[in-house]
């Protein structure tokens, strides 16, 4: 699946995550949601051209916030929820993104899997990032048998070696995106279809 995946273009947030700072990839992160990548990094690229910082980005108007991210999903919650994610920051962290689950978590409008991801591509800190695609497919391929995307990290980090949880979601989201797609999946160019189980697939290609 690795070797697969190489030739397809790399999330987002992953391309982010290069810069080695965990203020971008937490950026990044909040607007990928229900995003595109393509149009993710190109407001990534817009608003970081702006503000890097938090101290930057407060100093930023919600309008001017909203214009330079959009036409992200949800842009304009978006914009206050990066205003006010920033502001705490400043407030309780001295401007530093915190390096714990449970501290990444009392961020208003950052959730599990934006947090796990930012402790493993921002800090590169042992995490499982499950979103749609890492469930779906760990289902698909019979490792888990789960219903939630917690249930699915859980069981995860107990079948997975703690050296590939952070590029599991890297890899699973470029194969999920352009092989093992929600449906009809391209079962006839997938790599792994020897030991997939293909559960709930209906139909393929």
């Amino acid at each position: 699946m690795q070797r697969q995946v190489r030739q397809f273009t790399l999330p987002s947030v992953t391309v982010t995550s290069r810069t080695k700072d965990p203020y971008l990839v937490l950026i990044s992160c909040i607007l990928s949601l229900r995003t595109k990548d393509k149009v993710t990094h190109q407001a990534s690229q817009r608003l970081f051209a702006l503000a890097d910082n938090p101290t930057k980005m407060i100093q930023l108007s919600l309008k001017a916030l909203t214009r330079a991210i959009y036409p992200v999903g949800f842009y304009r919650i978006k914009a206050k929820t990066i205003l006010g994610v920033s502001l705490r920051l400043l407030d309780d962290f001295a401007g530093k993104v915190p390096r714990t689950l449970e501290q990444l978590l009392s961020l208003k409008g950052v959730g599990r899997k934006t947090a796990n991801l930012v402790l493993g591509l921002g800090f590169g800190i042992p995490a499982i990032c499950v979103d749609t695609h890492v469930h779906r497919i760990s289902n698909r391929l019979g490792w888990v048998k789960t219903k939630t995307p917690e249930e699915t990290e859980q069981a995860l980090m107990r079948l997975i070696p703690k050296n590939c949880w952070i590029v599991l979601n890297t890899i699973m989201v470029a194969f999920g995106q352009h092989i093992c797609v929600p449906v009809s999946p391209l079962c006839s160019r997938c790599t792994v279809k020897p030991w997939c189980a293909q559960r709930a697939v209906a139909r393929m290609r």
